[in-house]
């Protein structure tokens, strides 16, 4: 026989998932509705609203993508992408391989632009290498989990406008913890995801994108066959289940019938949006960014390193050093075991070097910020690491004392 299951209680510090806010959980717990149910269409049209805010758009076209993070950026990529087209990928960090990946699959010609992790790019450095390139697609990552960096792109985004070059943006990382500008920044696909800043579980994927975006879409519309035999396109996009030309008409009021809706999911989503408006975006980028200093000082306090240019850091996530002769999975898993606190390792060249402790929604919260920082100490006094004991909360204290 199965038991039912027992979660035990944590303290999420990675770059996500995150804890999920207590209203959006209760708010997954309600009745279902039916996926054309008046009272859930009123929910969709208001998340549709609510997406806008954080990506700082006023694009008609925002709605959710079923699946996690890479379900939107694979949608938004094969929605441009036809065989033999040009992307170029500015890479400074993991995920826009990711990026790579996702492109080589729908069979583009590739160019990537490559350079230590350790920073993001000089917007200039990238604009030289698209007038070289001359891509149809610029992919890009706004905010690099494996190393914290967070790259500048308003210069890019204007060139590409210019230029009439589409630039897509991955702000998976940084929606909702730090202000965005999808206009003003010239950005045509952005996409997030709900298990960051956010604060709800990994499931959904999150869109906008503009007019420019939309006339390619409906050149490439194709209605599913079951329900219509008329609606054929040649050019059609490669996959049915993100296919943003279909998904596009379930969130208008066309509603084409083209999936069964997660529709829990979509209350959470609904709720983790709402109480960050709630809170106001200003206040929640205030905290956010509190709360990184405070993390900053105690590890600087703390005697360690960071990864990385500080000045170009995320506030989302901060990158720190292991210690020489310290075992950084040992620490890891007795924070996890001793104290309850989960922080990431990171990847690639940086795997087993960097520690990675997020700062991300519901999580972003000063009693977390001084249990792990008390956490790492512990297990780092505890292996016999050579830090400075008992400084890292003081200063962090300081910084919400100020």
């Amino acid at each position: 026989m199965f038991s039912e299951i027992s979660v035990p209680s944590r303290t999420i510090m990675t770059p996500g998932p995150v804890e999920a806010h207590p209203v959006a959980l209760r708010a997954m717990s309600a009745s279902i509705l039916g996926q054309f149910d008046p009272a859930f269409l009123q929910i969709m049209d208001e998340v549709k609203e609510m997406i806008k805010i954080p990506f700082g758009t006023k694009n008609e076209q925002a709605f959710a993508v079923d699946g996690t993070s890479r379900s939107g950026l694979e949608a938004a990529l094969i929605a441009l992408i036809e065989p033999g087209d040009k992307v170029l990928i500015p890479v400074y960090g993991r995920f826009a391989y990711l990026l790579g990946e996702i492109c080589e699959r729908a069979k583009a010609e590739i160019h990537y632009l490559e350079k230590e992790w350790d920073a993001p790019f000089e917007q200039e450095t990238v604009i030289e290498e698209i007038k070289k390139f001359q891509p149809k697609i610029v992919a890009m990552v706004h905010g690099e989990t494996a190393n914290g960096q967070m790259q500048s792109m308003e210069k890019i985004g204007q060139h590409c406008k210019e230029n009439d070059i589409f630039f897509v943006v991955d702000m998976v990382a940084t929606y909702g913890g730090v202000p965005l500008e999808v206009d003003a920044w010239g950005v045509d696909i952005a996409i997030a995801g709900t298990q960051k800043c956010v604060s709800v579980p990994s499931g959904l994927s999150l869109i906008t994108y503009n007019d420019r975006v939309e006339k390619v879409l409906t050149s490439r519309y194709q209605k599913e066959l079951g329900l219509s035999k008329d609606i054929r396109n040649a050019n059609h996009i490669s996959s049915n289940y993100l296919d943003l030309s279909q998904l596009q008409r379930y969130w208008s009021e066309e509603r084409i019938n083209h999936h069964t809706e997660a529709t829990s999911m979509i209350y959470g989503l609904h709720e983790g949006l709402r109480m960050m408006i709630k809170e106001g975006m200003d206040n929640v980028y205030a905290r956010h960014a509190q709360n990184d200093q405070a993390i900053v000082a105690g590890i600087k306090a703390m005697g360690l390193g960071f990864y990385g240019d500080l000045t170009t850091k995320m506030p989302t996530v901060t990158p720190i050093m292991i210690p020489k002769g310290i075992d950084g999975e040992a620490v890891r898993s007795l924070m996890l075991d001793e104290f309850g606190v989960e922080i990431a390792s990171s990847f690639g060249a940086l795997q087993g070097k960097v520690w990675r402790i997020g700062n991300m929604g519901y999580s972003s919260r000063k009693s977390n910020v001084l249990h792990v920082l008390s956490a790492l100490e512990g297990a780092l006094n505890y292996y016999g690491a050579d830090i400075n004991k008992g400084e890292a909360v003081k200063a962090a204290l300081a910084i919400y004392k100020k």
